[in-house]
């Protein structure tokens, strides 16, 4: 079958009768998790060649993926379908970040996406979507014999909710001192009379915010208004603790009593609350790393009796006198998620099953497989890093970093000392974009045998995607 309606921007797809098909709905910067997916579809369900076809609302000059399908409700009107550009600095293209609802929204209501899922059906009983996130406006999962290979939408929504995650951990974890406001005048007369006592900050996010979207560390009440005054949410605030390390645990959870933990790596936080990256193998003492996953496995086991399953995430912060202070769960897959199976991969003993295997058999039958092993220790001496160049005012772009989809190799020749270390850079969009404030325009990703040689890579990577925008 041929794919043709106005809202599909772009595709590479063609369907074969003869492969067994997933879905990927999300965000380019995920494409590669896919494939090991991928891997564990085919090891456990079916012995046709697996493949999937990723939905997209990513942008590009060009696609040097597979099966890719474009969508993007904003960028209709601006698509140029044989991708023809005018001269540099001329007409250029938006480049932005669309809001997830509003995509999951797009396809699930999108004709030839809905007619590509029954062609499917007629060759398999069970069609498999995998998402970055389990969000209720993804609702192709109506269809029969349709599932989300991932958390239950409606419990991960529930647990995304900050006010949600402090009233159920009160006992569970150590919170920073915090208060609930129901609107923005609570919001603002309770920050008002906390300023005298909380005097290094006050956090301020509203119910679901995630990034740094949805909230800011305040230390005035200027602050306050400038930032939420045009908003009326509910807000949890807390006392914002001076800190340097912000340490991440990944993990999955299969049920009530199984937590997997995936490693820890640290967030490179900018602001006090905007995450732009994250490095591996944390900085915290063996001490902290005992305690960030004990009370990972606690969070892990309370999602677990509510009912979710599946890929999770903790974010944390370590107070100079070397206290550990629980700050969000992230009930989805979280940014590290894909370098942690690369990580895995070159750390465990072949055939073990990385995170989407683990996910597969927590989502579809409450357990972990028998042959699951956890990271004891870095044995390859694997380092890296990652930063997301974010656009904070509008740019153009007037040069070009060409897709590079080797990032699993990368590891795999840093881990077999083929390479001492290496950088790639992904997911730049092309040449005349104007790149809206809020955009990720490029992602950085570093590999090798120390922190040091990370960081050179990263500020090499950073430095390319500076040479391709300007002011505009």
């Amino acid at each position: 079958m041929i794919l043709e309606d106005d809202e599909i921007l772009y595709t590479n797809f063609t369907y074969s009768p003869d492969l067994y098909y997933f879905l990927y709905i999300g965000e380019l910067k995920t494409y590669s998790l896919n494939y090991f997916v991928q891997e564990a579809l085919s090891h456990r369900i079916t012995t046709k060649p697996v493949r999937f076809i990723a939905i997209i609302p990513d942008i590009c000059i060009q696609y040097n993926y597979a099966n890719i399908i474009v969508i993007n409700p904003r960028g209709e009107e601006e698509f140029i379908s044989d991708h023809a550009f005018t001269q540099p600095g001329k007409n250029p293209r938006r480049s932005w970040r669309i809001d997830t609802a509003r995509f999951m929204t797009a396809v699930s209501n999108n004709p030839a996406v809905r007619l590509l899922i029954d062609t499917i059906l007629k060759r398999q009983n069970q069609l498999y979507i995998n998402l970055y996130e389990s969000v209720l406006e993804m609702t192709l999962d109506q269809i029969d014999r349709v599932s989300i290979l991932g958390p239950d939408k409606y419990i991960a929504k529930q647990f995304n909710n900050k006010i949600t995650q402090y009233k159920s951990l009160e006992t569970i974890v150590p919170l920073a001192e915090h208060k609930v406001c129901e609107d923005f005048s609570c919001l603002s007369e309770t920050t008002r009379k906390l300023r005298e006592t909380w005097t290094d900050g006050i956090f301020i996010s509203g119910a679901y915010s995630a990034a740094g979207i949805n909230s800011a560390v305040t230390h005035d009440q200027e602050q306050v208004h400038k930032r939420f005054g045009a908003t009326n949410d509910v807000y949890l605030i807390s006392r914002f603790i001076p800190h340097e390390i912000d340490p991440t645990v990944l993990a999955v959870v299969a049920n009530e009593n199984d937590v997997y933990i995936a490693g820890i790596a640290d967030q490179i936080i900018v602001g006090g609350n905007r995450f732009i990256g994250s490095k591996f193998p944390s900085i915290v003492s063996e001490a902290q790393r005992a305690e960030l996953i004990d009370y990972t496995i606690r969070v892990g086991r309370m999602l677990g009796g509510k009912g979710y399953r599946g890929i999770f995430g903790c974010d944390y912060l370590i107070a100079h006198d070397g206290s550990v202070y629980f700050l969000e769960i992230n009930a989805r897959k979280q940014g590290t998620t894909l370098e942690f199976c690369f990580t895995l991969e070159q750390n465990l003993p072949e055939g073990s099953p990385m995170l989407p295997e683990l996910e597969y058999y927590a989502v579809t039958e409450s357990r972990f497989p028998p042959h699951t092993v956890e990271m004891n220790g870095n044995i390859r001496n694997i380092h890296w890093g990652t930063y997301n160049y974010k656009i904070e005012t509008r740019k153009l772009t007037t040069g070009y970093i060409p897709q590079n989809p080797y990032e699993r190799e990368t590891f795999q020749k840093v881990a077999n000392d083929e390479l001492i270390k290496d950088f790639v850079i992904l997911e730049h969009p092309g040449t005349n974009f104007l790149v809206m404030p809020g955009s990720f325009l490029a992602r950085v990703v570093s590999v090798a045998k120390n922190r040091e040689d990370v960081d050179e890579g990263i500020c090499q990577g950073v430095g390319f995607i500076r040479q391709t925008i300007t002011e505009a």
